[in-house]
């Protein structure tokens, strides 16, 4: 994930966890990827993804606000991607924003040159201006959903990411049927998780300098998600799969048709999405920008180099290894292992060293209410069937 304007937004989030990060960079910082490391991350880059035998190479654009760096700066972007473009290669672009700044220009660009694009959504505007107000205490869903509708009406391909919070965990089929009624085809619901220590800042990553921290209030409890995906999952499973692809439903059934996690919070190892940050600071994980987790700067070592360190492939090799015994055993250990590493912030309930996940409880209620569909998608997957065929099967979640 490339962080062109770092930590700076033009809203301000209760539960981002990235807005932080301009603490680690002194007080007068001028918050731009500048054109050198620009240019020497997407050659690096991509000569790195050719040499892996990747064809399609896919750059992720993300923040804080990354359309703060204004249209001609992703034109550039462009102009650099296509002259270290090799023959036969195919590159696209994904871009992660608030959609606020959405223009008419903005949306023509971004579909004259395929972008994917993720805006910022959590709901009907009610919930969604409770947690993303702008950075005077405005609301923040009208200029959303008019940029959402250039997005569309321009033929953007575009995805909706929703933080499940405090603001829109009780209401799950509200937020669900809203989204869709705007026209979504594909949702990502992303727990907010978030630790504040005693004296009100947030904690670091689980076990570093973390005694006394709490969860924050805007944070969802493991068994309010759990709830909230199964209520979501129901819909989805009587009226839209195949229709509707929600990206928490799609890894699932991936990992029960045998295959590999295709988000990383659910893999086996973890490691590989790795953030850089606007001033060449290349990190563990976009969610470890902390100083102990910063690999280099890509302008002194190539991105291939610092991504391969051993301390990096520790990193993610740790996920695995550091595993407490609860989830050892545990039979959704396949469709789960153990969530994201900082987010294991609970004791082991067996009683063994480690931490367990602060939504275990969500994901195990989850995996036990959607198994029997899951199970009846795999066999008609298998038989050469659609998933989508479980809608007129009659075949229901537990």
């Amino acid at each position: 994930m490339a962080k062109p304007i770092g930590p700076r937004c033009n809203l301000d989030c209760g539960y981002c966890y990235y807005l932080e990060k301009q603490a680690l960079y002194p007080e007068r910082h001028r918050f731009r990827m500048e054109e050198a490391v620009l240019s020497r991350f997407i050659r690096d880059y991509i000569a790195s993804q050719s040499a892996a035998g990747q064809r399609e190479i896919t750059f992720a654009w993300q923040g804080g606000e990354p359309m703060l760096m204004g249209l001609d700066y992703f034109r550039r972007v462009v102009e650099i991607q296509a002259r270290h473009c090799p023959p036969g290669h195919r590159i696209g672009n994904a871009l992660q924003t608030n959609g606020t700044l959405v223009t008419e220009d903005w949306a023509r660009f971004l579909r004259e040159n395929g972008f994917l694009v993720g805006v910022s959504l959590d709901g009907p505007p009610a919930m969604h201006d409770q947690a993303r107000p702008d950075r005077r205490g405005r609301p923040s869903s009208a200029a959303v959903l008019r940029g959402l509708e250039r997005l569309q009406r321009h033929g953007v391909d575009v995805n909706i990411l929703t933080v499940i919070s405090r603001a829109n965990v009780g209401a799950p089929l509200d937020v669900y049927r809203y989204l869709r009624g705007l026209g979504a085809e594909v949702i990502q619901f992303i727990p907010a998780l978030e630790r504040l220590m005693p004296d009100g800042r947030r904690a670091g990553p689980p076990g570093r300098g973390d005694r006394g921290a709490v969860v924050a209030p805007f944070c969802a409890s493991g068994e309010e998600l759990g709830r909230f995906l199964c209520a979501v999952f129901d819909e989805w499973v009587r009226h839209d799969v195949g229709r509707v692809f929600v990206q928490h439903f799609d890894v699932m059934l991936g990992l029960w048709m045998g295959q590999p996690a295709s988000l990383c919070i659910f893999a086996e190892n973890c490691g590989t999405a790795l953030a850089l940050e606007h001033d060449g600071g290349l990190y563990a994980c976009d969610h470890y920008v902390y100083p102990e987790h910063r690999l280099g700067s890509i302008l002194a070592r190539p991105v291939a180099e610092l991504a391969a360190l051993p301390r990096q492939r520790r990193f993610g090799k740790d996920k695995a290894a550091t595993l407490p015994p609860g989830c050892r055993t545990c039979r959704w250990r396949f469709a789960c292992n153990g969530g994201c590493p900082k987010h294991r912030i609970l004791p082991d309930p067996t009683g063994g060293p480690g931490r367990i996940n602060h939504f275990c409880d969500g994901y195990r209620m989850f995996l036990d209410h959607a198994a029997p569909a899951f199970d009846r998608m795999a066999e008609l997957l298998r038989a050469g069937l659609p998933a989508s065929a479980i809608m007129a099967t009659g075949a229901r979640p537990a």
